[in-house]
Formats: structure tokens, sequence, C-alpha cells
């Protein structure tokens, strides 16, 4: 069994590095799990703990979607935090609206469900996840310093591929191996 999930790797620019500096220096009395700059990706699908058959099978599906159905880019810019700043979870940078994006995501879900996959039912929100929250002492200053980028525009990132990762859980953060490549091209 492996943790897998679906996701565009996205390799950060110096405007998303630097806000996310800005946040940890902002936000550094919170317990906060910030994400490694190296493990920034948008996730498509996540599919949990998988049996090596499945993985198999989730391979081929994405692969076969991904065939010739063409690059495209999107733009991220804007903060925000899910759940809610009373109840704060996920720290997040967002994506403008892209409909290359939403066409991807519906062929790839499709593609797995029709495999066999349970994938979750809530609705898409493309986000990439910035830090996962702990605990917060001062909802005021996380209110604060995630409101001062939520208009911000961050880079434009050009998508070509999708990636097939091993999510591997360690005490350090998790480790993202990839096990398959799917150029879009």
């Amino acid at each position: 069994m492996k943790r897998i999930f679906i996701a565009l790797k996205i390799e950060p620019g110096d405007n998303l590095l630097r806000m996310m500096s800005s946040l940890k220096s902002l936000l550094g009395n919170e317990r906060i799990n910030w994400v490694d700059a190296a493990n920034i990706h948008l996730t498509l699908a996540f599919l949990g703990d998988t049996d090596e058959e499945m993985i198999k099978v989730a391979d081929l599906a994405v692969r076969q979607q991904c065939r010739g159905s063409g690059e495209f880019s999107f733009k991220l810019s804007g903060t925000g935090v899910f759940r809610n700043y009373r109840d704060p979870k996920v720290i997040w940078a967002g994506i403008e609206e892209c409909p290359g994006l939403t066409r991807l995501n519906n062929l790839i879900s499709t593609a797995l469900s029709d495999a066999g996959f349970k994938l979750e039912e809530r609705p898409f929100k493309p986000h990439i996840t910035l830090g996962r929250i702990k605990f917060i002492k001062d909802s005021g200053a996380l209110t604060s310093a995630v409101e001062r980028y939520n208009n911000t525009f961050f880079q434009e990132v050009t998508v070509n591929e999708v990636i097939l990762f091993e999510s591997i859980l360690k005490p350090s953060g998790p480790l993202y191996r990839p096990l398959g490549k799917f150029s879009l091209t």
C-alpha cells in the first residue's frame, strides 16, 4: 500500500517565495506546519492508501486522459484560509479561474471514478496549500497576515505534465516521490 495523489508540480517564483517567507515571519509564534517550497503542488485527486494493482490502474487512467489534452497556463494569486478565520485549518494561495485546469481536473476525476476510485465529493477548489494550522493563539494576526496578500498576483504557471505522487509521511514532513509523469502534449 502506498499513499498516493495526482497533482501538478509548481516551481515557486520569487513573489510566491517572498510571500511565504513573510507569512512565516508574521505568524512565527503560531503552531503552523509550513509546506516546504520544494513540495509546492496543486492536488487534482487524493487517492490515499492504494494497493499496487490499483496504482497501476490509476497510472493508466490518468496517462490516457493526459495524452494530447494540451498545455495551458493559470495565474496564482490571492491568499485565504480553509474553514474560516474563527476555525482555520489551512492557509492557501489561490488559482484564478482557468478553463484548462477545470477541464483537466474533470477528465482525470471521471477516469479515476470510472476505474473504481472513490473521490472526494466536495467541489474542486484549486489552490496550493502553504501551511496546515495546528493551533492559533492570535486570530487577528492570522487574519491581518493572510489578508495582506488576498489580492496579490504571485506568478503564472505553465502546465505541461501531471504527476502521480506517493506521499511518504515522515516526522520532518512529507516526502513526495513521483511514481509516474504524464505529458499533456
